[in-house]
């Protein structure tokens, strides 16, 4: 289940490629952009692509290509609701950092200190385990995504606890602490903590302490049982194989990426949510976003592992800030600059070839370079 972002993402690829304008008012060189999506759809076969760009003075322009219905050809609704995947563990990371802030949890004490004797396995112990090394990734505990069967998750419901409880019987990959290595479970472990601290279930913290606090309208944590997408979105689909037909995978129960990957939001509101928590004060006091943003390497690729958020370096200079997601039937990638500039990219597939990928990835470099 390709919940999480691939790790390769990391490095930026500088590819082109450009799309069409939905709305007016110059964020990006039009051309690159829709230029891009548009390959992305005609070369690459994603059925559709959306784009949401905007510069450092805050003007924005959304593009859109393909279709967003391979059935009945309707057109791609312009910022329309997507499956976020992944991206939802920065919203669970700024939880954990809001409620250190106020003094309620410890960075750097154990997992067993909030989850008593919770994680334990073959060489597993969760007295070993820091809450930093779950949201950095360096915790060394297996994933359970690999352990998903996929095609069968649109009517499985799981409860977090299952998650966790399949990889417990494995071993661990490293010692805590040793390397940066992705891993879904880090973030199950982080919701738990965040119910266990708070006493309220991790959506409504979600919702009342980031979705609320800055006003992002079409962003929420689907309930229990709901396997829809509430407003106006693309379908999304997914392929068995590279040579497979294309299945529609719209609606699904999402509980298997519960803290890890449940969410749904819109470009826009990806925008927002990432360049408001990159502002001191906004979503978290400077202390913590100084924690958020303290990295370690993801191997060679330039790129670097803070707390729920992850730098890229850009072809034209600097790095920008953000995370990505891939669920069954959407992949999104994004992020924003230091000086206000931002873009989020959705296409309606999970490419079996990661060369498109990397050109998607391209695209974001593009919009956030020119």
């Amino acid at each position: 289940m390709a919940l999480a972002l691939s790790l390769s993402t990391a490095a930026a690829v500088g590819a082109g490629g450009a799309l069409t304008p939905s709305t007016a008012s110059a964020a990006a060189s039009p051309d690159v952009v829709q230029q891009g999506l548009n390959a992305l759809v005609r070369t690459d076969g994603v059925p559709a692509a959306l784009a949401t760009v905007r510069d450092g003075r805050g003007r924005t322009r959304e593009y859109t290509a393909g279709v967003g219905d391979l059935a009945t050809r309707a057109a791609v609704p312009a910022d329309g609701q997507v499956r976020i995947g992944s991206n939802t563990k920065t919203f669970t990371a700024v939880v954990v950092l809001q409620l250190v802030g106020e003094g309620k949890i410890d960075l750097d004490a154990s997992v067993d200190t909030y989850l008593p004797g919770l994680v334990r396995g073959e060489g597993i112990d969760g007295h070993g385990i820091t809450v930093r090394q779950l949201l950095q990734h360096t915790s060394g505990l297996p994933d359970y995504e690999g352990l998903l069967d996929e095609a069968s998750l649109r009517q499985r419901y799981f409860e977090p606890r299952e998650l966790l409880d399949m990889t417990l019987g494995g071993k661990p990959v490293f010692a805590p602490g040793e390397k940066f290595g992705y891993s879904s479970t880090n973030y199950v472990l982080a919701g738990l903590i965040v119910q266990r601290v708070t006493g309220r279930p991790l959506a409504e913290e979600i919702d009342r302490r980031i979705v609320r606090r800055i006003g992002l309208r079409h962003t929420y944590f689907p309930a229990a049982g709901d396997r829809t997408i509430r407003e106006a979105h693309p379908k999304g689909y997914r392929k068995d194989s590279a040579d497979g037909p294309l299945t529609d995978f719209t609606e699904m129960d999402p509980s298997a990426g519960w803290a890890a990957g449940q969410m749904i939001s819109t470009n826009a509101d990806l925008n927002r949510f990432f360049t408001e928590l990159l502002t001191p004060g906004r979503l978290l006091p400077e202390a913590q976003l100084a924690q958020m943003r303290t990295t370690v390497p993801i191997g060679d690729s330039g790129a670097g592992s803070g707390l729920g958020i992850l730098s890229r370096p850009l072809t034209c200079g600097g790095v920008y800030w953000g995370h990505g997601g891939d669920i069954p039937g959407y992949e999104t990638r994004g992020g924003v600059t230091e000086d206000g500039r931002a873009v989020n990219i959705t296409v309606t597939t999970i490419p079996t070839d990661y060369a498109v990928t990397e050109r998607l990835e391209g695209v974001v470099d593009a919009a956030l370079c020119r």
